[in-house]
């Protein structure tokens, strides 16, 4: 189950943007995924491997309670299928690591020169 209480502020705080945040923000989208992708890349290579996220399914044993006929409660042994999300480190090619970050530097480059007419444009559209 996911926080839901979490992800409701961010909605809110969204649709709080003006228009011109919310065109800039958009402008901005591709370079942010690209930086992202940057720093993962560029701690790949820092620690020589990747980390993977792997799934595990436990069945974990616990107490459960119920309810009896009369009202009164009990307690019991019972199972609980939980899923657990871990980190694994997975081997990679180092060079190639360094070749694809040098490629999306290249590429964040290229884009935020683009996101620069488009905030102008949005700043254009939006005045405040």
């Amino acid at each position: 189950m996911k926080p839901i209480f979490l992800v409701l502020p961010l909605v809110a705080l969204v649709a709080c943007a003006t228009p011109r945040e919310a065109c800039i923000r958009d402008a901005q989208r591709q370079v942010t995924l690209l930086n992202q992708q940057i720093a993962t890349t560029q701690g790949n290579i820092d620690r020589g491997y990747a980390l993977a996220e792997v799934q595990d399914i436990r069945t974990i044993t616990t107490t459960c309670t119920g309810t009896n006929e009369d009202g009164s409660t009990f307690t019991f042994p019972c199972q609980e299928t939980r899923t657990i999300t871990r980190q694994e480190p997975v081997a990679i090619n180092v060079a190639e690591e360094r070749a694809k970050l040098a490629d999306l530097i290249e590429r964040r480059d290229a884009a935020a020169e683009a996101t620069n007419a488009r905030i102008q444009q949005c700043i254009a559209m939006h005045p405040e």
